[in-house]
C-alpha cells in the first residue's frame, strides 16, 4: 500500500477555468487531470534529458573512435601494472 503525498497548487481564475474544462472533457476531476498531465510532462522531460543526441558528424567521429584500436598511454600501463601486483585472482 502506498501513501499519498500532498502537493498544493495555486492558480489564477483563468488557469483554473481552462483546467476545469479540460478535466470535464476527459471525464475526470481537476486534481486527477493535473496529476496525469504533470506526470506525462515530467516523464517526457526526463526521457528527453536522458538521451544523448549527436549530429551525424559527431556520431561518425564517435563510431570511428570506438572502432579504432586502443593504445593505452604510459600512465594507464603503469596503473594496470600496479593493480596486477596488488590484486590476487582466486
Amino acid at each position: 500500500m502506498t501513501t499519498a503525498a500532498r502537493f498544493d497548487l495555486k492558480m489564477d481564475a483563468d488557469e483554473k477555468a481552462i483546467v476545469a474544462k479540460a478535466a470535464a472533457l476527459m471525464g475526470t476531476t481537476m486534481a486527477g487531470f493535473v496529476r496525469v498531465a504533470a506526470k506525462e510532462k515530467a516523464q517526457l522531460l526526463l526521457d528527453r534529458e536522458a538521451r544523448l543526441t549527436l549530429t551525424e558528424r559527431d556520431f561518425t567521429a564517435f563510431a570511428r573512435a570506438l572502432d579504432s584500436a586502443f593504445a593505452p598511454n604510459p600512465a594507464l600501463k603503469a596503473a594496470l601494472t600496479q593493480a596486477r601486483r596488488k590484486v590476487r585472482r582466486a
